[in-house]
């Protein structure tokens, strides 16, 4: 493997054997039925950043060295490359399962949409998705109805991603339909192998979703954009007129992608910040008293909260990749064909990188020093080409929501759920059930 040469190149000098893990403990995990990170976590602390696991019947590299994941994701993603994304079945060819020239046609008429200008056009739209949030939970508080924390943060990242696609706030029955978007991610690790059988499996699911997009897409075609310009689904649609690869087909996929996310992974987020804040409720305080109501320095304490709950709880806790040729990865040979998972999960969690790393500090973000500055060390949204294009979307809006709610109510939970998830994203796994306290009161 060492003297394979690519195309042009000279040939690669040659490296050491990924060190493997013993295949009886693999054995002995398989045979327990255990989490598949606390697999990793051992592979980790007994073999390091990059380290060999026989998982089938292909190679697999666990990589969780910041050197070792910016050489994959952000140096040389031509050589490690997404096979297939594990929703496709959801979101088909939309910009997060697509390789190659359709994925960079794709990424650079939605980048402009995320950064700079585009992020203002929707500032108004999350503003308002955050003020119907917070007057119900107001609502909450004077009748002290017991809600679910959870259901709440996924009906306002719903909404706010509706708002910016369709100009127009999540009504009841569509909210109703989309509730079928967050089932099928849940479902999606038990489905079947087989695709045909898998997507049999959650037929009247998809239908539903596919209905709600095509009425959208409809409405967008005969819509006039609003006083915040257009949104999302209308810089799709415009697509279609100069680009023929814009199906219908493809900006349902388009659509569905930004749905899924656009607001699961924002969703789990602030209902995982909100669980932390429970169990260490000084560090709410402590932001709010960073400074005045709207000023630079709480906004950057309220995010804070936010970058510290995504290195507990990156939204992609094991980020796939396939090696597309031979490579030399932090000194060891990877060959071609071999199974490459970077896991930011155990990257923010890396003693060695981290001081403490199992507490709840956010003011590692805000005090200078405090964290590790190699880009690989802290990637909740990925990093490279391929990192998440809602950054600073996810941001804004989680932002913007507890600058509404943190002030005025802190939630009182009734139960907490005492496991965790390991699908797309890391979540909690049970409800969040709570009733309101008025600050102050």
């Amino acid at each position: 493997m060492a003297t394979h040469a690519r195309p042009g190149s000279l040939p690669l000098p040659s490296g050491r054997r990924v060190p493997e893990l013993d295949p009886a403990l693999v054995e002995r995990w398989q045979a327990g039925g255990g989490e598949l990170v606390d697999l990793f976590a051992a592979a980790r602390e007994r073999l390091g950043g990059v380290a060999a696991l026989r998982l089938g019947p292909r190679p697999t590299v666990l990589i969780t060295s910041p050197e070792a994941v910016q050489h994959v994701l952000a140096l040389h993603p031509d050589r490690y490359v997404k096979r297939s994304h594990r929703a496709r079945l959801l979101i088909g060819d939309g910009v997060l399962a697509a390789t190659g020239e359709a994925w960079q046609r794709q990424r650079r008429l939605l980048q402009g949409q995320f950064t700079g200008r585009g992020m203002r056009r929707y500032e108004q739209r999350i503003t308002g998705a955050a003020r119907v949030t917070a007057a119900r939970w107001a609502g909450y508080a004077r009748t002290g109805e017991v809600f679910d924390v959870g259901e709440e943060m996924r009906r306002f990242a719903l909404d706010t991603i509706w708002r910016s696609l369709t100009g127009h706030p999540l009504d009841p029955a569509t909210e109703h339909e989309l509730a079928a978007v967050p089932a099928v991610v849940a479902a999606l690790p038990g489905l079947p192998a087989d695709g045909g059988a898998a997507r049999e499996a959650v037929a009247g699911e998809l239908a539903g979703i596919d209905a709600v997009a095509r009425r959208a897409i409809e409405a967008a075609r005969g819509a006039e954009p609003g006083p915040d310009g257009p949104g999302l689904l209308h810089v799709l649609t415009d697509a279609a007129q100069t680009r023929p690869e814009y199906t219908d087909r493809l900006i349902r996929d388009e659509l569905v992608t930004l749905l899924v996310a656009g607001h699961e992974t924002t969703a789990t987020t602030l209902t995982w910040l909100y669980l932390l804040l429970d169990r260490h409720p000084d560090a709410r305080e402590q932001a709010l008293a960073a400074g005045a109501e709207g000023s630079p320095e709480r906004r950057q304490a309220v995010q804070a909260l936010v970058h510290e709950t995504l290195r507990f709880y990156p939204s992609a806790w094991i980020l796939p990749r396939s090696a597309a040729e031979d490579d030399i990865l932090a000194g060891y040979e990877i060959e071609a064909g071999t199974d490459v998972l970077v896991c930011p999960y155990l990257t923010h969690r890396d003693p060695g990188l981290w001081e403490a790393p199992e507490r709840f500090d956010p003011a590692r973000f805000t005090t200078p020093g405090r964290r590790p500055t190699h880009p690989g060390s802290y990637f909740p949204f990925g990093i490279g080409p391929r990192a998440c294009l809602g950054l600073q979307f996810a941001l804004r809006e989680s932002t913007a929501l507890l600058e509404h709610l943190l002030p005025t109510h802190t939630p009182s939970f009734r139960s907490t759920p005492t496991k965790t998830t390991y699908s797309i994203t890391v979540r909690p796994d049970g409800p969040t059930p709570a009733v309101l306290g008025v600050v102050g009161a």
